[in-house]
């Protein structure tokens, strides 16, 4: 069984862009609900298959397979929710630590989040300059919940 440990926040400016090129996520939910989510993600030019658990703080179960790029486009486009979640994934490795950095595009566009998975839920690391405020435990930022309730309307 896989295990996510994520702490995500809200960022400040746009320092970290000179730090890493984007990649284009296309993302769609065959089940967005709070105890289980199911998603299918293109990323470049690869392709997954997500199961997560409830989330319990900032721990939660997920396990995570690859798939064919065309069955993930078929998934997009046939059976998953809609809207689809559309963003722009920055990576940047600071002191051995990947941040992934989102930038939302469609009906999220102005947002920009960055989370960063840890070994363990007490484990210290050092906040980048250009992090804001912590939305691990807010519900709304979960790309889940974007789905149903986009940033363009709060």
């Amino acid at each position: 069984m896989g295990v996510e440990i994520e702490r995500k926040f809200l960022v400040l400016n746009e320092d970290w862009k000179v730090l890493a090129s984007p990649v284009h996520l296309r993302q769609g939910y065959l089940n967005s609900s709070p105890d289980r989510v199911v998603r299918v993600r293109i990323e470049g030019e690869t392709a997954n298959l997500t199961i997560k658990g409830r989330s319990q703080g900032i721990f939660r179960h997920e396990w995570e397979y690859p798939i064919p790029i065309s069955d993930a486009n078929d998934l997009l486009d046939t059976l998953c929710e809609r809207p689809l979640i559309e963003k722009y994934r920055y990576r940047i490795t600071i002191n051995d630590l990947v941040w992934e950095v989102d930038e939302f595009l469609g009906e999220n566009a102005g947002l920009v989040v960055a989370e960063v998975e840890l070994e363990n839920v007490d484990q210290a690391f050092v906040k980048p300059s250009w992090l804001g405020a912590e939305v691990s435990h807010e519900h709304r930022y979960a790309n889940a919940s974007l789905l149903k309730h986009p940033f363009s309307m709060w």
